[in-house]
């Protein structure tokens, strides 16, 4: 695909918004730039998938995924005989330590400011017809895609961040916060306006992209958790939105749960309603294997690069016992057991367990330090023979499977029935030679969650803290074994008020205000309008 480099950010608004380099003198390399360049119609359709490209970073672990997944009860990056404390930063997320000055924090904000501030620039190329459209009604759905994906670049500032500057313009001044119920209102007088005006098309050219059922996903997400971000339920109007997308008959859930997670074969999907597209040659960005698998299982899964050291990103134990054995997600999400390579020959431990048979276990003693056996590994997203330190399997962002389990979850909070009807559906694929076992009810649905909660030393919970049930735990849990790895974790243990109240492995509750992350340190030097977000002053 013939690719430019189209869209400058304004050095003095990247300084202020993101917090970059101080140096605010532009260095030009060539005689076309942004203000010389002709663009024509051919550039239409490129310069409007521009705006996407920032979604190839959140799979990052030393950014958004380790915000929303390390920082959860499900998923753990301890060091190990190989490495991995890379100064305690992977710690900190579990332990819920952070602050302004911690690098994960400073990446998410950097990661979706510049999302942002792509859209604005693309935005104010196509009104100005800067980039000319090739018909008014391709201009008119070219600039509501855009929109939509801004949208969804402040609905994770929304919810990461809570209050921030809203920026819409080009504008070089130096923005001030607005409330989270500003962005709130934002995002969703954005989306109502513009999801009407997005395509329906499915795959094809729309593969990857918000089309309209993806962008009522995506409204559908905003409502889910809007009581969190502005003390007001919305379940009716995130039902709604789900139920748009479920009577459209466009989509369906996949016949086996491992399809969504397929290298190849997935752009025809029904269930996978927006994704992150990669490439191992020409979109990086998925290096989950790299991070999560222990260098040996190159011989396994016959990898081009091999895995860093002996991996870091597993299983937490608490979560793993929560699955039920029949529940083929367990084996379809975690590498875990004897491990041997491609010829059938037993892997061997070349680190703190040299020489001995590889062998994953489920047991995790702390947060602070593991052998390089301890854990189950990411088995969830197919990595092809030959894949670099790149993946090229595509990572989905919303899937059917999420929109059923979004309604289940409000027709619980609103005391309506049928939330079990819906849970067993999604729970079906998972337990084909059990089929007895994957109905649910709505009443098992309202139990307390199945997760030991507490303190965690040497294996044995020795704290167990804040015992008080889980409203809907089960349901909860319910996320947990359909989603994890898919960075909804963070989000949801909050919604479902766990994220700051439990004790899980080496983490305590730090405090309600770590629901949000601070504002960067080096954002707060570079623009004296912000203020730090609150109980994070002395971080």
């Amino acid at each position: 695909m013939k690719t430019y480099s189209k869209c400058i950010i304004f050095a003095v608004v990247i300084n202020c918004v993101i917090g970059c380099s101080n140096n605010l003198d532009e260095k030009v390399f060539s005689s076309v730039t942004q203000q010389s360049y002709k663009y024509t119609m051919e550039d239409f359709h490129p310069t409007v998938a521009n705006v996407y490209s920032y979604f190839r970073s959140f799979y990052d672990h030393w950014g958004f995924f380790s915000s929303q997944e390390v920082a959860g009860n499900a998923i753990v990056m301890p060091p190990n005989a190989s490495g991995w404390d890379d100064g305690g930063v992977y710690r900190r997320m579990h332990y819920h330590t952070w602050n302004s000055e911690q690098a994960h924090v400073a990446n998410v904000w950097e990661l979706l400011y510049r999302g942002v501030l792509i859209c604005n620039n693309v935005i104010d190329q196509i009104e100005s017809e800067a980039v000319p459209a090739p018909s008014a009604a391709e201009k008119e759905q070219g600039l509501a895609e855009v929109r939509a994906v801004r949208a969804y670049y402040y609905w994770q500032i929304c919810d990461n961040f809570g209050d921030a500057p809203l920026v819409t313009t080009m504008s070089t001044d130096l923005p001030a916060k607005n409330t989270r119920k500003e962005i709130f209102d934002f995002v969703v007088n954005e989306l109502k306006e513009v999801v009407p005006k997005l395509s329906e098309e499915q795959g094809g050219n729309m593969y990857g992209r918000l089309n309209k059922w993806a962008g009522k996903a995506l409204l559908a997400n905003v409502y889910l958790n809007g009581e969190v971000y502005t003390g007001q339920a919305y379940w009716n109007e995130c039902m709604a939105q789900c139920d748009e997308i479920i009577n459209s008959g466009r989509c369906a859930l996949s016949d086996n749960f491992k399809d969504p997670f397929r290298a190849t074969g997935v752009e025809s999907s029904k269930e996978v309603l927006f994704t992150i597209p990669y490439d191992r040659d020409f979109g990086g960005g998925n290096s989950v294997h790299m991070y999560s698998w222990h260098g040996e299982l190159k011989k396994k899964f016959l990898t081009e690069a091999t895995p860093w050291g002996s991996g870091s990103a597993m299983g937490l134990t608490q979560f793993i016992d929560t699955y039920d054995e029949e529940d083929t997600r367990l084996g379809d999400t975690w590498l875990m057991g004897p491990q041997y390579a491609a010829d059938g020959t037993q892997l061997v431990g070349t680190y703190d367990m040299k020489g001995e048979p590889f062998v994953y276990t489920k047991d995790v003693p702390s947060a602070s330090y593991t052998t390089e056996m301890e854990g189950y590994r990411m088995n969830k997203f197919e990595i092809q023979a030959g894949s670099t330190h790149q993946s090229t399997t595509d990572i989905p962002q919303f899937r059917y499977a999420q929109i059923l389990m979004m309604k289940a979850e409000c027709l619980l909070r609103t005391g309506a029935p049928g939330a079990g009807a819906l849970v067993t559906e999604v729970r079906k694929r998972a337990f084909k030679d059990h089929p007895e076992k994957a109905v649910v009810t709505d009443e098992q649905l309202r139990q307390n969650s199945a997760y030991r909660y507490g303190y965690v030393e040497n294996y044995t919970i020795v704290d167990p803290g804040d015992q008080e049930p889980v409203q809907l735990g089960r349901m909860l849990d319910e996320l947990g074994w359909e989603f994890v790895w898919e960075l909804q974790t963070r989000r949801n243990l909050i919604r479902f008020g766990v994220f700051t109240k439990k004790s899980w492995l080496s983490h305590k509750p730090q405090g309600d205000y770590r629901t949000v992350f601070p504002i960067p340190e080096r954002v707060l030097t570079s623009n004296p309008n912000l203020e730090q977000n609150p109980n994070y002053l002395n971080n």
